[in-house]
This record gives C-alpha cells, sequence and structure tokens, in this order.
C-alpha cells in the first residue's frame, strides 16, 4: 500500500500529459497522505469526444453511499483484484472512471533491517510517474454540494524482485504469499488506453512494472 506520495510542479503535469494551462479549483497539498488534496488527470467529465482534463480532489475515495464525505474507513488505496466486487470501487470501475495519478515520487517502507526504513521511488528516466487511480464525485445531499476524490490501485507484488522488499513481512505466511502491495504505473504509451478505452482494456494494463523502469534507493543515504 502507498500512503505517500509528492505531486510534479504543475508545468510538469502540463508537459508530460499535454493538457494545456489549466486552473484547477483549488491547489494542492505538496506532500500527500490519505485525505490531503491531490491533482489526478481524467477524461474530461462534462465532454463527449475524449480530452484529458486536471482535476483535483481527496486522495480517499468517497462512495456514492457515503452518508458524509469524511469517511470512517480508508479508500485511498484500492486491490486491483477487487474492483468489480468492492463496494467502495465498483461503480467507478464499471462506468470507466479511471484516472491517472502524477506524482514525482512515492514512498514505501522497508523493513529488511528489522526496524521501518523509508525508501523513495522516482522513474528511472526522469518523468514523472503516472499512477493508475479511480475517481468519484460524491454530492452532499444537504447543501448540493460537489466532492471530488480519488483512489490508487495496488497490485500484488510476492514475485517482484524489488516490490515484493518493501512492507513489513508477515512471519505467519511464506514469503510467497504475504500479499505484498505495488502502485500500478501506466506507462506513458497507454495513458490514452487506460483514460478511455474499455473496461477489458484498462484490465490488461494492471501489471506490476518492470524492474528497470524504478529508481529506488533508502530515504535515509
Amino acid at each position: 500500500m502507498c500512503n505517500r506520495h509528492t505531486p510534479p510542479q504543475l508545468v510538469e503535469i502540463e508537459r508530460e500529459w499535454h493538457i494545456g494551462r489549466q486552473a484547477p479549483n483549488r491547489w494542492w497539498d505538496e506532500v500527500l497522505f490519505p485525505r490531503g488534496q491531490g491533482p489526478f488527470i481524467r477524461r474530461a467529465r462534462h465532454e463527449s469526444d475524449y480530452r484529458r482534463e486536471l482535476a483535483v480532489g481527496q486522495w480517499g475515495l468517497i462512495p456514492w453511499f457515503a452518508k458524509e464525505a469524511k469517511l470512517p474507513y480508508p479508500t485511498n488505496n484500492a486491490r486491483s483484484e477487487e474492483l468489480s466486487e468492492k463496494a467502495s470501487y465498483k461503480q467507478s470501475w464499471a462506468r470507466g472512471q479511471r484516472c491517472i495519478i502524477p506524482a514525482a515520487t512515492f514512498d514505501e517502507p522497508n523493513w529488511e533491517t528489522g526496524r521501518n526504513v523509508w525508501w523513495r521511488f522516482r522513474r528511472a528516466d526522469g518523468r514523472p510517474w503516472g499512477l493508475a487511480g479511480l475517481w468519484n464525485v460524491w454530492v452532499d445531499k444537504a447543501t448540493g454540494e460537489e466532492h471530488e476524490s480519488y483512489t490508487m490501485l495496488t497490485i500484488n507484488a510476492d514475485d517482484h524482485p524489488l516490490m515484493r522488499r518493501m512492507h513489513k513481512p508477515n512471519p505467519k505466511k511464506p514469503a510467497n504469499q504475504q500479499d505484498k502491495r505495488s502502485v500500478i504505473p501506466i506507462a506513458p504509451e497507454d495513458y490514452d488506453q487506460w483514460l478511455a478505452g474499455t473496461v477489458q482494456e484498462a484490465k490488461a494494463l494492471l501489471t506490476v512494472a518492470p524492474v528497470d523502469v524504478f529508481d529506488a534507493r533508502p530515504m535515509e543515504t
């Protein structure tokens, strides 16, 4: 699971995703933690033709059935294997409400020394990460106010040489059954397929990135 990432600068987002100069309704946090305000890119919500747009919302998806915007449970990460079944996410998944979460870096805990050492992850090619996500707009029935929100997708990484090293291991489970999780980077050539493709076309992109895509190292060194 990922609980901390840093968005790129606005100019980097505009350049990477070719969205032109846009002014979100509000700015975003410099470092993102669950329930913070962060940027995400989606297919333009109010246009019939395909166009990418930049939106800003809470990192922690607010599902349609929520009674209030502040949830008592975390929704900043969603297991990709459960998207068609999990109540919080299945409507967004079925409706194609997929997004790309821009990140200059994201951080993960490593417990190989017996204590938590934070590792920072960048793309090896210097480009920003485009991480797979889902978005939703929740409407407060009392006020009519719209709340934008998003979640970051994860996938099992027990067999990945790098990502399986992250997170605290469960001593009661063997190494190949830890259910270590990884974010899901969308390759630049797949941006449009993720944002505008069918559910089946999007599902084909739910994979862990090759090791050579990552530039990862402990933050203490």
